[in-house]
């Protein structure tokens, strides 16, 4: 074929796409089953910009690098993490939010404390995803080791710790796969509960995965907490690598916990109980100093725990000594929100969650963290969920109204269609809507970054009233 005849055909060929770009429906051709799109002339010719994410990530590194080196007053290191994408909204904007409990942090090791902060959230956290990097940050700054608590029996493995349960168990929540048992609420702090009739063994042993920090692999304080039903309750703790064991009884009814201290740290434990009763958790702790809980809620919104007894729940977070509840919902939401309206019944229910928080644990400060950059396939290309940037928006305005600090995934790693340029990095899953180990790994040293640069601002303010005094 001659040349001009070539350039003749193509030119056809792309005057033949152009009108089709100019003139086929926005809405698609529907095909039988099938709904048939092509793209605007305006998107083919201002494609979307793809983030770049090394350079989003080292801008950060550069701002937190300036904030720390920068001899400046508090009120422009305060006005620089304004600016920040790892930024806190606080009610009010109240940066003062975290400082008690900056306060009761730095004296765990003179009180002989060990308070709690308690992450609950969505898929994004199982396995101890996300809140593992958190609980590094705080344990390697204010103390503390241990995986926190966990449940007499985990469905789900944990990077940082293995817990096997057998015996007469049966699991009872409000959420999960046909097999869980919904109970009237007798669920507990893990939103989750074991229903014991008759006896079993729970083993629990330090994690040896790579990623697991060093204030992880050992532990000595125990604690677990249970309601009892009628008839007595009994328990025997022994720690597998020395002789010691020690049994308990309870015949009283309700909420109850029983603690043991060891005086050298341990890999292993083994509890074995017998009664009737249902158990809620264990706490596996070395402190004192911080301790840090991951109770992933796979599938859910976030809505679960106006679904608990009040008052049992009360009894035991006051078993618990709580500084900070960070609840991390909402991704699995966004895809059901399709109007402004939507999103306000939601967070309004939302709104609820935090309010019964705060009743069932008044000392407690509490976190909201919004959900991640999600994608889909819109008119043949992947895009952020329409609604997602408002949701939020909104998910914002009542945590702060309601009194919560909040903190956004969906900033911190880019904003709208960030999570194509994470899944071209391999930070982030082939379902555009989870981050890869890597990617969650790093999210969340932003957020204890985020934790550290307030940090940073508490102790300039401790600093200058002590110069004033």
């Amino acid at each position: 074929m001659k040349t001009y005849k070539s350039l003749l055909f193509f030119a056809l060929v792309i005057a033949l796409l152009a009108t089709l770009c100019a003139y086929f429906p926005q809405g698609g051709i529907g095909v039988g089953s099938l709904q048939l799109h092509f793209p605007t002339l305006t998107k083919i010719l201002n494609p979307q910009k793809q983030l770049d994410v090394e350079a989003f990530l080292a801008r950060q590194d550069s701002l937190d690098a300036l904030l720390q080196t920068q001899n400046d007053s508090l009120d422009s290191y305060r006005n620089r993490l304004d600016s920040s994408d790892t930024r806190f909204w606080f009610p009010n904007d109240d940066d003062t939010f975290f400082d008690a409990l900056f306060a009761d942090f730095e004296q765990t090791k003179h009180s002989g404390r060990t308070i709690r902060i308690v992450h609950y959230g969505d898929s994004q956290i199982e396995m101890d995803r996300m809140t593992n990097r958190l609980r590094a940050y705080m344990q390697n700054t204010f103390g503390g080791g241990g995986p926190g608590l966990v449940p007499f029996a985990t469905l789900i493995p944990s990077l940082s710790v293995s817990t096997y349960g057998t015996g007469d168990l049966i699991r009872q929540s409000p959420f999960g796969d046909s097999t869980v048992v919904r109970a009237a609420g007798n669920y507990g702090p893990m939103v989750q509960d074991y229903r014991l009739s008759g006896s079993a063994t729970s083993t629990i042993t330090a994690g040896t995965h790579r990623s697991c920090d060093n204030h992880l692999r050992q532990f000595s304080q125990f604690k677990i907490i249970f309601c009892n039903r009628p008839g007595p309750f009994d328990i025997t703790f022994a720690d597998r690598q020395s002789s010691y064991t020690d049994h308990q009884h309870q015949e009283e009814e309700g909420v109850h916990s029983f603690q043991w201290r060891l005086d050298s740290a341990t890999t292993s434990v083994r509890l074995t109980v017998s009664g009737n009763a249902d158990i809620y958790g264990i706490m596996v702790d070395n402190g004192p100093g911080v301790a840090v809980d991951n109770i992933p809620m796979r599938g859910c919104s976030g809505h679960q725990f106006t679904q608990i007894n009040r008052q049992q729940l009360a009894s035991a977070y006051s078993m618990m000594d709580i500084g900070l509840i960070i609840l991390q919902f909402g991704g699995n939401s966004v895809p059901y929100l399709k109007s402004q309206k939507s999103i306000d019944a939601y967070c309004t229910n939302m709104g609820r969650q935090i309010d019964r928080l705060r009743q069932c644990c008044p000392a407690a400060k509490i976190l909201f963290i919004g959900p991640s950059d999600m994608c889909s396939n819109v008119e043949g290309e992947i895009h952020t969920y329409p609604l997602l940037p408002q949701v939020v928006t909104s998910l914002r305005d009542t945590a702060c109204a309601h009194g919560a600090a909040f903190w956004s995934i969906y900033h911190a790693m880019g904003g709208s269609n960030s999570m194509t340029a994470w899944v071209a990095k391999g930070l982030g899953g082939a379902d555009y809507i989870h981050f890869s180990q890597r990617g969650v790994d790093i999210m969340g040293d932003r957020l204890a970054k985020a934790f550290d640069n307030m940090y940073t601002i508490y102790k300039m303010r401790k600093e200058i009233t002590h110069a004033q005094d």
